[in-house]
């Protein structure tokens, strides 16, 4: 009878170590996901203020009533255009 409690308990004993042991991998699977997350969220939130200083740049041009400083601005930006006498220099270092 004691051989038989014996097995039961090593029995027991390996069940409840591979479901702690399962927890633990589990825990630490959802940490690195938690902290991916929170990492996109972050950029996510930078992203979206620098938006919204883009956008209140874009409210302030549009208030003054000027859209020569509007289209100027959009050459300049979208369209790659400068003035004949001005110089563009290009940051290639990936910075």
């Amino acid at each position: 009878m004691s051989k038989a409690k014996r097995s039961r308990s090593i029995i027991v004993r390996l069940i409840v170590l591979f479901a702690a042991s399962y927890m633990v991998v589990t825990l630490i699977g959802l940490y690195r996901e938690l902290s991916e997350s929170q990492n996109k969220l972050n950029e996510l939130k930078a992203t979206l203020e620098s938006e919204q200083i883009r956008i209140e740049e874009y409210k302030a041009l549009l208030s003054e009533g000027s859209h020569a400083d509007i289209i100027e601005k959009a050459a300049r930006e979208r369209l790659g255009y400068v003035y004949s006498n001005e110089e563009v220099y290009v940051d290639i270092s990936g910075n």
